[in-house]
């Protein structure tokens, strides 16, 4: 009887893990920073900082491995534009196993 339960308890969580569904994950996102355009008022100068290179710096805070940028584009904003960038964070690759 112990022999059947340690059975169970050894197999038990590898078939309940073989029925779940397959679970789609989107394994990008998306940074924004502001940057300079035109004329612009000082009160709203001393306010932001516009450095497009901000998107690089989070993207680099939140991945462990090297940041992949996927696609960047501008979109007017007032005042400056608003630069977006959309990546991901490369795959892991191990160095040794199967």
């Amino acid at each position: 009887m112990r022999a059947l339960f340690a059975l169970l308890a050894l197999i038990g969580p590898a078939l309940i893990a073989g029925c779940t569904p397959y679970i789609p994950v989107k394994d990008d996102f998306g940074t924004s920073a502001l940057a300079p355009a035109g004329d612009i008022p000082p009160e709203f100068a001393e306010f932001n900082v516009y450095d497009p290179g901000v998107n690089r710096l989070l993207a680099d805070q939140i991945c462990a491995t090297p940041y992949q940028l996927l696609e960047e584009k501008t979109l007017g904003a007032a005042p400056g534009r608003l630069v977006q960038a959309r990546g991901r964070c490369v795959t892991h690759i191990p160095l040794y196993g199967p």
